[in-house]
């Protein structure tokens, strides 16, 4: 039997057991996972040396993708290998939570601890993360295709997929996903949920709601409670202008985890809704926990900083200042089109149009880029071209004028 028919039976069974409601007051996998996971930090002796402590940090931090669990995990990773050298386990874990963070340059330093890179599967599969965060797609695909030949892992397919989402390929993305489930045990439902959650935001980035919807609704009964789940289908009822639903998920999922962008996401949905003053908090909310990051030098979020001073804020100086710092780290297409559209917000339209050109040389099929492209192409004087590109828009996405949230 296929490991995903295991699963659908597994999910079956559990919706079965828990009924369609969810209502009694057991806790959900997500909240049990990271109550088991808390009592075994609680229980670390002290003697047991900074590694075991280390190795549960960093799972707390995949599991809530919290940015203060991504700070305690990232330094107890370093302070296992200043404490007892390059140890593969701990280089591979801090190059991960790095990538996690946006942050590609450094975890190209936190490889080069690793002896032969070449020799080790995991360490240039991170490689190949590194190159797609740098906008390196050939050498990305090239990397995953060789590892997913040596070991078909379901992250590793799942990377491809990604990649060839990218690109537009939407029906060999699935495809891809879906061999991806194939390679899931029935005991890893939050991996097969994590596959379901790719699977619907890219029915989603194609304005495909109901696929969208299967897949989440997938999700959800296969993993319950998680925030990962969760903020795609508050984004999703919003696009579909079941706002009230939409909050209500949004408050619920922010209860959960600390991540700026979903607070940014609920103050977006407030303001598409015209309610700005509602709006105000939760933007405040994410600006501040954006700039404090900043302040601190991590790095994670000038991305999102470029985005919510030209989208909230509509402060192009500002928004380009960001925009340039995430071209440090990013040479990806999102990141020049964050640059292009900080210098569209800013009234640098010929400099927004030789940028947004830039990222369209990418070969990448993205509805945001395209709206992008459009609106910078035409403020140029390109208006034919800006023409093109809006119907490019609309044949990728039908539904991109609908509420979705800033990645």
């Amino acid at each position: 039997m296929r490991a995903t028919r295991v699963i659908y039976v597994a999910v079956a069974a559990a919706a079965i057991l828990l009924g369609p409601a969810c209502t009694d007051k057991r806790l959900s996998d997500y909240e049990t996972d990271l109550t088991v996971l808390d009592r075994e930090l609680a229980s670390i002796p002290r003697e047991a040396g900074p590694a075991a402590r280390a190795e549960a940090l960093y799972r707390r931090a995949s599991l809530t993708g919290n940015p203060e669990d991504f700070l305690r995990a990232g330094s107890a990773a370093d302070e296992v290998i200043r404490q007892t050298g390059p140890v593969e386990e701990f280089v591979l874990a801090k190059a991960d939570l790095d990538l996690k963070r946006h942050r590609p340059v450094q975890a190209g330093s936190d490889l080069q601890l690793i002896w032969d890179l070449e020799d080790n599967v995991a360490g240039r599969t991170l490689q190949a993360d590194i190159d797609l965060q740098r906008g390196r797609y050939a050498d990305a695909r090239r990397i995953y295709e060789n590892v997913i030949e040596e070991e078909p892992t379901w992250d590793r397919l799942a990377r491809l997929a990604y990649l060839e989402s990218l690109t537009g390929d939407a029906v060999g993305a699935d495809a891809l996903y879906a061999k991806a489930e194939d390679e899931i045990t029935a005991k890893e439902l939050r991996a097969y949920a994590w596959v379901e959650v790719q699977r619907g935001a890219l029915a989603f980035a194609h304005g495909l709601h109901e696929a969208a919807v299967a897949h989440y609704r997938r999700a959800q009964r296969a993993y319950s409670g998680y925030w990962a789940v969760e903020e795609r289908i508050a984004e999703l009822l919003g696009a579909q202008r079941h706002f009230t639903k939409a909050i209500t998920l949004y408050r619920q999922v922010l209860a959960r985890t600390s991540r700026p962008e979903i607070a940014q996401a609920l103050g977006d949905l407030y303001a598409f809704m015209g309610e700005v003053e509602e709006a105000k908090p939760w933007h405040d909310r994410a600006l501040a926990v954006y700039l404090e990051s900043a302040q601190r030098g991590d790095n994670s979020y000038p991305h999102q900083l470029a985005g919510f001073y030209a989208d909230v804020l509509l402060d192009g100086s500002e928004a380009v200042r960001w925009a340039r710092k995430d071209l440090e780290q990013r040479r990806d297409p999102a990141a020049h089109d964050a640059l292009a559209w900080a210098l569209y917000r800013n009234g640098e339209y010929e400099a927004a149009y030789e940028e947004i050109r830039l990222a369209l040389s990418s070969g990448i099929a993205d509805a945001n880029l395209y709206f992008h492209a459009a609106m910078i192409s035409t403020a140029a004087g390109h208006s034919d071209e800006g023409r093109k590109l809006l119907q490019r828009t609309a044949v990728l996405n039908p539904q991109y004028t609908s509420f979705h949230a800033h990645r």
